[in-house]
């Protein structure tokens, strides 16, 4: 793990930290997943850097040979949980992939902030995290990993993107690494 930089706007964006994933048999307690990346939060807000907030409320079309959630979620399945404090200035995306830029306009509401680079953090690490970074380093942007904030189900899954796929993606850090480093790019910007 090796975090380096932070550009001046950096997103955060939180991945399917919502009411329907609370008490799935993930490999990390959800606990703690939710108050690091609820530290997260709070960091970028004293620094008036935007917050993404996604959801899932479906899946993509297509064939696949798992038999895949095909009907309605239950109420509230979507609904982002309350520790996530959404505040008005807060994106809100619900997509209906496993990865938060294919079927929104997440991409352009970013770009029309100015951000370049993004800090993910959420769930499960194999497809929503790994699927919404994928598709950030393929639009370009700078793409930061908050590993101890993110987990999965399946253990190889969340062992597998972290040691094989995240290092060829962008950056990985825990929380307070990033944390830091965030307090430090500030400091050096009012300098």
């Amino acid at each position: 793990m090796a975090l380096t930089t932070l550009d001046p706007v950096t997103a955060l964006i939180v991945v399917d930290l919502q009411r329907g994933l609370v008490g799935s048999p993930f490999m990390h307690p959800f606990a703690d997943v939710v108050a690091r990346t609820c530290a997260l939060i709070s960091a970028f807000r004293r620094r008036g850097l935007p917050i993404v907030l996604v959801n899932v409320d479906g899946v993509a079309p297509g064939r696949t040979e798992r038999p895949r959630h095909g009907g309605q979620f239950p109420d509230g399945w979507t609904e982002l949980i309350p520790e996530l404090d959404r505040q008005p200035d807060d994106i809100v995306v619900t997509k209906r992939t496993w990865g938060a830029f294919a079927s929104t306009d997440l991409e352009s509401q970013l770009r029309a902030r100015g951000v370049t680079q993004v800090v993910i953090a959420g769930v499960a690490t194999g497809t929503g995290v790994e699927s919404t970074a994928r598709q950030a380093y393929e639009a370009g942007f700078n793409v930061t990993f908050a590993v101890d904030a993110m987990t999965d189900v399946r253990p190889n899954a969340h062992a597998y993107s972290i040691e094989h796929v995240f290092p060829r993606l962008g950056e990985a850090g825990s929380t307070q690494g990033i944390i830091d480093l965030l307090e430090r790019t500030n400091a050096h910007e009012l300098a």
